[in-house]
């Protein structure tokens, strides 16, 4: 099963300080936050901020590209969760026929935002990613670091999409 997905934002991780995708279910079920590269949070950024540069970054020249060859990109897929790696699909669609491109999940994105494409998120990607009870852990046992936890385990997901890099 597809999960079709939106946008929530960018927010930062306060302990790497690695930038974090948070894709949000269109049915409001859940949110996934993907942990991306600086290069391609400034990608997305970017298109989410509607900040246009005077050259073609990297994924607006693909974007140019499959206008050129008149190809289509009708969706991309976070299609997989391995050892703690997301893969992506493009899925391409041209006048020659058919055909997948394998992807970072951030770079199918950031080209989905170009080319105004859809972006699923794969039902196995969602049971993967999901933390079972008691296999987290709390690295600060203090009063203070017990409330933090508690804190962050009850905070809705529509929380995630506010915090904006």
């Amino acid at each position: 099963m597809l999960h079709k997905m939106t946008i929530g934002g960018l927010a930062m991780d306060p302990s790497t300080n690695a930038p974090i995708l948070i894709l949000n279910a269109v049915d409001g079920n859940f949110s996934l936050p993907i942990w991306i590269g600086l290069l391609e949070a400034a990608a997305i950024a970017s298109m989410l901020q509607d900040i246009a540069f005077d050259r073609p970054m990297t994924h607006d020249l693909f974007k140019n590209f499959i206008d050129t060859v008149k190809a289509t990109v009708p969706r991309i897929e976070v299609n997989d969760l391995k050892d703690n790696t997301f893969y992506a699909k493009i899925y391409c669609s041209s006048p020659g026929g058919e055909f997948i491109l394998d992807a970072r999940p951030s770079d199918a994105i950031a080209l989905a935002l170009r080319l105004k494409s859809e972006i699923f998120v794969d039902d196995q990607v969602v049971k993967n990613f999901k933390v079972q009870e008691g296999q987290y852990e709390t690295v600060d046992n203090s009063e203070d670091g017990k409330k933090w936890e508690e804190y962050l385990k009850n905070l809705p997901p529509e929380d995630f999409g506010k915090y904006k890099v």
